[in-house]
């Protein structure tokens, strides 16, 4: 076995460890029992009776579980999590994906510790002459703000923009002597350059650079982060528009199968420390797709559970009658047992996948 998928599935193991510590850590703070918290599914490996808590540690890392009283049920306990007050049993389903954003988070900016500048949005520099589009054209000076109503911050949603745009017309903003401008329809096309020895297609312009201090680096580390949240945001617009399908999903296999293809290519090119350092920026990646999809509002998940709590507000505020959580924890359930199928599916999928 690869000492790369080795790594992928530590690395896959703590972000689900820290997700579950947030809930449970929540949950302690708040008062509210917990019954079991796991880390990963299956046969028991490990297990500790701790005051009112079974910590178990179990066969297949792909998952954990964070058990609190009442919470799929009724229950009598005055500290279970279905007898505590709303705003309560919503901090407890946001910490999870709270802890993975702030983990990564903190990944992201070890990461950047060692950088001596990053790029800015401001053209430094035209290596070829740039079209003229009605009169109008690129300037060395402007700051490029958006690209096909995107907000660009750094150089890097610059590239991440553009490629998603593809080779048409793009509509630019950019902030030229103070004032705010508009190219609509500009042809910014790729060149190609020779670079070490190859061919390469780049985009004629050369951007600022800005000194890395410390707070440029806890600013930049943020808007990687804010980064990969858009990218969540556009791969999901990409599957309900057909762009993509269910095929093209990965789960927990085909992740790890991702990350020893990127640590291998990257020790190839660069070495084994390379190849750890861009292991981890995909760990943060991964880390904070975790905490927006489990915000999403779907049963089963901690977006869908308040979205629940927040409509049996409503309906006990219209009934004036209180529902009974049993009903709550059958939607839960039967949307779990969906969610099961839908992952036993990826999980073929990425079989399949790696066989071919």
């Amino acid at each position: 076995m690869s000492v790369y998928v080795i790594i992928a599935i530590l690395a896959f193991g703590i972000l689900v460890a820290v997700h579950e510590l947030g809930h449970f850590t929540a949950a302690k703070l708040l008062g509210v029992r917990v019954n079991e918290f796991a880390i990963g599914f299956g046969p028991k490996l490990f297990k500790k009776h701790g005051k009112e808590t079974l910590y178990t540690l179990r066969a297949l890392p792909f998952g954990g579980f964070c058990t609190m009283e009442g919470q799929d049920e009724g229950s009598g306990d005055p500290r279970a999590f279905t007898s505590q007050k709303r705003w309560r049993r919503c901090a407890i389903l946001v910490a999870g994906s709270l802890a993975n954003f702030i983990a990564a988070f903190i990944i992201i900016v070890i990461i950047n510790s060692g950088a001596q500048f990053f790029q800015g949005t401001t053209i430094a520099g035209l290596v070829d002459n740039f079209p003229d589009v009605d009169s109008y054209r690129l300037m060395e000076g402007d700051r490029i703000v958006s690209i096909n109503g995107d907000r660009l911050f750094y150089r890097d949603d610059f590239n991440m923009f553009m490629q998603l745009a593809g080779e048409g017309p793009i509509d630019l903003v950019v902030v030229r002597e103070g004032e705010r401008v508009e190219l609509k329809g500009y042809p910014l096309t790729r060149s190609e350059y020779i670079v070490d020895g190859e061919m390469q297609r780049r985009y004629s312009i050369t951007f600022n650079l800005i000194d890395a201090t410390p707070l440029e680096q806890l600013k930049y580390s943020g808007y990687q982060a804010v980064n990969f949240v858009r990218l969540i945001r556009v791969s999901l617009a990409q599957l309900f528009s057909g762009i993509v399908g269910l095929p093209d999903l990965s789960g927990p296999v085909g992740i790890v199968d991702a990350m020893n293809d990127i640590g291998q290519a990257t020790a190839a090119e660069y070495g084994f420390g390379a190849a750890i350092g861009s292991l981890a920026f995909f760990t943060a990646f991964i880390g904070i797709n975790l905490a927006v999809m489990n915000l999403l509002p779907i049963p089963a998940l901690d977006g869908g559970r308040i979205l629940l709590i927040v409509l049996t507000w409503m309906i006990e505020k219209v009934t004036r009658r209180r529902l009974d959580p049993k009903y709550e924890g059958y939607i839960h359930t039967g949307a779990f047992v969906l969610l099961i199928g839908l992952m036993v599916f990826i999980l073929i999928n990425d079989v399949t996948k790696l066989f071919r």
